[in-house]
């Protein structure tokens, strides 16, 4: 009988165990809403249920085992809703209405202005959305950011250069002319904020004397939209970029695609000047180099998934390819003798191209795992191949020689590949925050360098001349930082450990170079915020900056038969001390700085006297250090009117060994100096100006000095039909005056080289917005707002 009694009971006992809620969505207007996420959590704020609206509104969520729970109902341009009830007690068929927040969202976006620099505890965020430089492109927008200086075509921050540049935290596999044109085809509307980190926290890798990061914004606007721009560039010689980027997003789904296209001819003018002791003499070279680049093709695309509540999926690719850039350089030198007579001459014509082809792909996961922690796992493959061809032919007309000429010809192919995958797990509350996570990374370089001359008319390979070069390197870091807030403190320390196992094989003259080493680089932050807001901080960090690969190459690259770039397979990676003190209040900031280098490495020349050659080559030197201080502050004048100063001084040494093997000093005050102003033209906020001007004092590098310079700009912004249209007008280096000196004089060296990188000129750009934009641009910043604080 009490067999047939529990068969009976059964059923019953099994409804008290698990429950079921079911419910519908709507709005104020009765209206259904689907793809609405339901969240259930028990009594200790625990996740036990997710689940979603069908088309028609509805949802079911099963297997509750709480009798006490609290739901949650979130959906894109809807107020959250939440309830706490009792299951038992409470009918199981909910009807939750959820209210629109379109009126309230675009109240906050009309008034709200965000702060255009942001001190945090371990970075300075220069926020780039919304304001009147993000109609510049990537390159004009990092040369505004406070802390970053670009003097002949290197990033430098607060003065330290081998400065690791990433978007989206993802590294750049670019250096050089190619990272700028790069960057001058990135639309900075596509840009959300430029972080400048001079003491990166242990969650990057520790390359690097500083980590310049640049956030690009993220498609959070539902429905599909797209820009059209095209951008015309008058210097020298013109340039123009022109391209379209388009959103959509639906539920799960958000999609974002971008291309661009560049061409146009580049311009550069130098003279080299080299004073021989020995013999008496003086040569001096005339270098204007044109060179013609008719695609530069720019493509993005970046697809993200949310699998549920809580996992999202993410796919990235970005692409550079220019396929062919081609000049031919006529460079006449005359040498003159200890009368100041010209009694030779050679000219060197050099016809040259080269391509440069970019491929990066990127998949990511991220995975909340409750309220508290969370776990994301990326992986990313970078590809840069180069291929770089010159013919150089030299006619001689030496004194007392007959005249004669000299060919030869170089083919330099590199090819980089770079996997890297990282897990980062991260649990935080309140006042705590734990990150933890590991990396492994491998880099194989080839580059092949062909040598030929001409001999008899006939083309002969020169093996002696010639290299091949096969560079490998992996990377393990593991690291783990703990921050902690304590009332108006904020601490913040962290400890990274990388372990580098490097070989590199020259093929002639052949040698071999293996190295294996750990390294241990810790940070440290504290930050402190009074009542009145002011805010002082601390920051310690020790960095590692490992050569570039075609740093490593020991071939030589000829530039005409008396000048060669060469590289070393030998050169040591850099440490790097960095300490810092912060002070900010009502938006002046300022930071007292201190940088010691051991060994760093970097680009000097020598002048050989027996043989008359000029060769630049990359080396270390035996050390560096720069103290200074650096002020930035942005006056609110008028609600129409802004201006910003931003100064850096500093004092910067460096220690080198030259080629007679003594000891020798460069040391330098240098002065940086950026002074602006920004009005507003009309009440509707849409027309905006802003004159600036730039001043660096002369600086060095090494074993060079390099003259001082400066520039003056002006920026004139407009939009148009309802802010569809924007057009602009960029001048730069007004007045022709960032040409500049660098020299290089001690022991029997003696010489120098006047350059000019062509950058006056103005820039005519369009931008037409289409699709859904201004409402739902409205939406997507007050919900970026409110997922910032989760």
């Amino acid at each position: 009988m009490y067999k047939i009694f529990l068969l009976l009971l059964f059923p019953m006992l099994m409804s008290a165990q698990t429950q079921i809620i079911k419910g519908s969505v709507e709005d104020t207007e009765n209206g259904k809403v689907p793809s609405a996420d339901i969240d259930v959590y028990n009594l200790k704020n625990e996740l036990i249920k997710t689940a979603r609206t069908d088309r028609d509104g509805h949802f079911t969520v099963e297997g509750i085992v709480a009798d006490s729970v609290k739901i949650t109902v979130k959906k894109t341009d809807y107020a959250p809703f939440e309830k706490r009830m009792n299951v038992n007690k409470e009918s199981a068929l909910l009807k939750i209405i959820l209210k629109k927040n379109t009126q309230e969202i675009e109240a906050v976006v009309m008034t709200q202005q965000k702060p255009l620099v942001t001190r945090k505890v371990d970075r300075l965020e220069f926020n780039v959305e919304n304001s009147n430089i993000s109609s510049l492109n990537a390159w004009e927008i990092v040369k505004k950011t406070p802390g970053v200086t670009i003097n002949n075509e290197v990033i430098a921050i607060k003065g330290g250069t081998g400065i690791l540049v990433t978007i989206n935290d993802k590294k750049v596999m670019l250096t050089g002319d190619e990272l700028k044109n790069f960057l001058e085809n990135t639309e900075g509307g596509e840009i959300k904020s430029v972080e400048v980190i001079t003491n990166p926290p242990a969650k990057y890798e520790a390359s690097g004397s500083a980590v310049l990061n640049i956030v690009m914004k993220k498609n959070k606007i539902e429905g599909y939209r797209g820009i059209i721009s095209s951008k015309y560039v008058q210097t020298q010689y013109a340039k123009g970029v022109a391209g379209i980027s388009q959103y959509y997003k639906k539920d799960k789904l958000s999609l974002m695609g971008s291309y661009y296209r560049g061409f146009g001819t580049y311009y550069r003018e130098g003279t080299d000047y080299v004073n021989y002791q020995g013999s008496q003499t003086r040569w001096v070279s005339t270098m204007n180099r044109k060179d013609k680049n008719k695609a530069q093709n720019t493509i993005n695309f970046n697809a993200e998934y949310e699998i549920d509540s809580l996992t999202n999926l993410s796919l990235n690719y970005s692409g550079y390819f220019s396929p062919k850039s081609f000049g031919t350089y006529m460079v006449p030198t005359l040498i003159y003798n200890s009368q100041d007579i010209a009694e030779s001459n050679y000219t060197t014509i050099n016809d040259h191209q080269s391509g440069t082809i970019n491929n990066s792909l990127s998949f990511q996961l991220d995975r909340k795992l409750n309220k508290k922690s969370s776990l994301s796992w990326i992986s990313y493959f970078t590809g840069n191949n180069g291929d770089k061809y010159q013919n150089v032919l030299t006619h001689l007309n030496f004194a007392g020689e007959s005249p004669r000429d000299d060919n030869f010809f170089t083919q330099n192919t590199t090819d980089v590949k770079l996997y890297s995958t990282q897990a980062d797990y991260q649990w935080k509350n309140k006042n705590l925050e734990l990150e933890s996570g590991v990396k492994y990374s491998f880099v194989k370089t080839m580059s092949r360098l062909d040598f030929s001359d001409n001999e008899n008319g006939n083309l002969q390979l020169r093996p002696e001349k010639s290299s091949l070069f096969d560079y490998k390197e992996h990377n393990m870091g593991l690291y783990s930082s703990l921050a902690y807030h304590l009332g108006k403190w904020n601490f913040k320390g962290g400890l990274r450990a990388e372990m580098t196992d490097l070989e590199g094989v020259v093929s002639e003259p052949y040698e071999q170079n293996k190295n294996k080493y750990w390294n241990l680089f810790p940070t440290f932050y504290a930050q402190y915020s009074t009542e009145n807001k002011h805010e002082f901080g601390f920051s310690y960090g020790k960095r590692i900056s490992r050569p570039s690969y075609s740093w490593l190459n020991p071939a030589k690259s000829y530039y005409n038969l008396f000048s060669y770039y060469q590289g070393d397979p030998k050169l040591k990676a850099t440490i790097i001390h960095n300490l810092n003190f912060t002070y900010s209040w009502k938006g002046w900031n300022l930071d007292l700085y201190y940088r010691k280098e051991i060994y760093p490495s970097m680009e000097i020349s020598f002048q050989e006297p027996s043989t008359h050659n000029l060769i630049y080559y990359f080396t270390n030197i035996e050390k560096g250090q720069a103290f200074g201080a650096s002020l930035y502050k942005n006056f609110q004048i008028k609600p129409w009117w802004t201006v910003i100063l931003s100064e850096n001084l500093e004092h910067n040494e460096n220690y080198f060994k030259g080629i007679d093997g003594l000891l020798y000093e460069n040391k330098v005050w240098n002065w940086g100096s950026t002074i602006s102003t920004g009005i507003t033209l009309n009440k509707t906020n849409d027309w905006k100006m802003e004159i600036g001007h730039k001043y660096y004092s002369p600086g060095i590098q090494g074993t060079f000095r390099i003259s001082g310079a400066w520039s003056a700009y002006f920026v004139m912004n407009r939009k148009f039909f309802n802010k569809k249209l924007e057009a602009s007008l960029i001048c730069n280096d007004i007045f022709r005056t960032m040409g500049q000196k660098v020299s290089t004089k001690y022991a029997n060296q003696d010489n120098y080289f006047l350059d000019y990188g062509d950058t006056q000129g103005f820039t005519l750009s369009l931008k037409f917005n289409f699709g859904n934009q201004s409402v739902k641009n409205a939406k997507t910043i007050k919900k970026t707002e409110e997922a910032d604080r989760l």
